[in-house]
Parts: C-alpha cells; sequence; structure tokens
C-alpha cells in the first residue's frame, strides 16, 4: 500500500506573552513570516504579531491508511504545544485542521496529466 501524504495545520494564539517574550518573537518575525510558510516535519511556525497575537504552524506527515491521519494530526498537535512550551510561550485556542493530499480534487494540470498518462 502506498503512503498517503497529510498537510496538518495547527493554530492558536498567544497568550500572556511578557514584553521580553513579544519583543524576541518581533525579532525573528522574519524567519517565520506568512510568505515564508512551508509544510515540514518538524513544523514551521508562522505569526504577524503586529496584526495580531494568533499563530500557525504547518506539517507534513504519512500514513499507509485514511484513519492514520488522526495519529498525524494528535503527532502535530502535540509537536506544537511542546515546541509552546519549551520556549514558555503561553497559549490558547489551539485547533488542528488536517488534509490527505490522496484526497485533494487534482488540479487542470494534474488531470490532464493523468488523462494522457492513462491513453
Amino acid at each position: 500500500m502506498s503512503d498517503r501524504i497529510f498537510r496538518v495545520i495547527v493554530r492558536g494564539v498567544f497568550d500572556g506573552l511578557t514584553p521580553d517574550q513579544r519583543a524576541g518573537l518581533l525579532a525573528r518575525a522574519a524567519e517565520h513570516d506568512v510568505l515564508r510558510a512551508a509544510f515540514t516535519p518538524e513544523g514551521h511556525l508562522s505569526y504577524d504579531l503586529t496584526a495580531r497575537s494568533a499563530f500557525t504552524f504547518r506539517f507534513v506527515d504519512s500514513g499507509e491508511a485514511e484513519e492514520d491521519i488522526l495519529d498525524a494530526t494528535e503527532r502535530a498537535e502535540s509537536a506544537a504545544k511542546a515546541w509552546l512550551t519549551e520556549r514558555g510561550y503561553g497559549y490558547k485556542n489551539l485547533r488542528s485542521q488536517a488534509e490527505d493530499l490522496s484526497q485533494a480534487p487534482l488540479g487542470k494540470r494534474q488531470r490532464r496529466a493523468a488523462a494522457q498518462k492513462n491513453g
């Protein structure tokens, strides 16, 4: 059976940041800009504290069966919580959204390539 690729987005809001924590996050804002966002196994954090205190982690994971997406989501949430907790950042309203790329609709180019491949 082929591996399924899952994309998991974990969103939340920073809560109770100290002035030093806020300054530290602002100093590293360029490396966490949404325009540099990517889905990675270790998770990529993006935020814009000048606009709002929300953040997004993007993870990529895999599994063999459709139901493995639940484990992937749990791993992503745990990793996001661990990253925040290790740095002493408070957070709230954590929520996740996962997508199985094998179930995603094909784009126009992908449909055309599939049609050419299948004759």
